[in-house]
């Protein structure tokens, strides 16, 4: 299946597909008022965007559906398999997160945050989206991960706002007109499994995912960041992931991606398409921005 163009009919080139795709998810995230919005036209428009998600989506699936059909169905071989994602998934280890630490200078590392902003669903909403109706014990966790992104309950402490600083400080504009479509698609695809309760437990092994493995890399692009001489205040989101995240990816599993695989060994299925999905996402992200960075 691939997505098409409802006005011509013609298969979408990814650019234009995931820049559709980033309007949308916007729209459908951002609050608004009954007066603002055509009901009609709006239903219309989710209609045919959510055709083009769902098309998309399976397509992702479909590429990593050999290697997720063998992951254990067992709780805790699954959880086993599930952690070694963190040295052998898709993009781990990948050279750019060294030289970034080690080697990128002001113009490039200004370039790769664009990005990385530019593809950044909100965590906190994501999982938000994800615990809908979880059973209790991954619920709790869900609700304590929450808590975190939200500075438990102080707004010095929110993750979105630390990230914010970082943008201000660089003055990054991270137009989706102006960005890689494989940073748009990161976002997208995120989005695309939270909203859609289908995906339900593909969007905690996506999610899962991102807290095993983010703490290595965040760790390095703040090192590129001190050693450039970007503030305290900028530099704390990453500094914050490269500790929480642990902690976080941890509990997760324990929490959530195991007893949901005990309870019904059918999840584990899902739970590794959702993580090789976003692994995957990335891994393609990190391919090309060494291609456009000459790494």
């Amino acid at each position: 299946m691939r997505a098409i163009d409802e006005s011509t009919q013609a298969p979408l080139a990814p650019a234009a597909l995931q820049l559709r795709l980033t309007r949308f998810n916007r729209g459908r995230l951002l609050p608004a008022r009954p007066d603002e919005v055509d009901p009609l036209a709006r239903i219309e428009d989710e209609l045919v965007m959510r055709q083009l998600e769902a098309i998309w989506l399976e397509q992702e699936r479909a590429a990593v559906a050999r290697r997720a059909a063998a992951a254990p169905t067992d709780a805790r071989a699954f959880l086993a398999w599930f952690e070694q994602l963190k040295e052998q998934g898709p993009g781990q280890g990948d050279p750019l997160f060294p030289w970034l630490a080690a080697r990128a200078g002001a113009e490039a590392m200004t370039w790769f945050l664009t990005q990385e902003v530019a593809g950044e669903a909100g965590f906190d909403d994501l999982v938000a989206l994800t615990q809908l109706r979880m059973p209790k014990r991954a619920k709790l966790e869900l609700a304590r991960n929450y808590w975190d992104e939200m500075g438990n309950g102080k707004a010095v402490g929110m993750h979105g706002p630390m990230l914010e600083a970082l943008v201000q400080e660089l003055d990054l504009d991270p137009d989706p007109e102006r960005v890689c479509w494989e940073a748009l698609a990161v976002g997208n695809l995120l989005a695309g499994l939270a909203f859609d309760r289908r995906f339900a437990y593909h969007a905690v092994g996506a999610l899962g995912a991102v807290e095993l493995t983010a703490p290595g890399r965040t760790a390095q692009v703040e090192r590129g960041l001190r050693r450039l001489g970007i503030s305290p205040a900028g530099r704390r989101y990453f500094q914050v992931h490269a500790v929480l995240d642990v902690k976080h990816a941890e509990a997760w599993n324990r929490e959530v991606i195991e007893p949901l695989v005990r309870s019904d060994p059918r999840n584990a299925r899902p739970i590794a398409e959702g993580a090789l999905m976003r692994l995957r996402a990335g891994a393609r992200c990190f391919e090309r921005y060494r291609e456009v960075l000459g790494v």
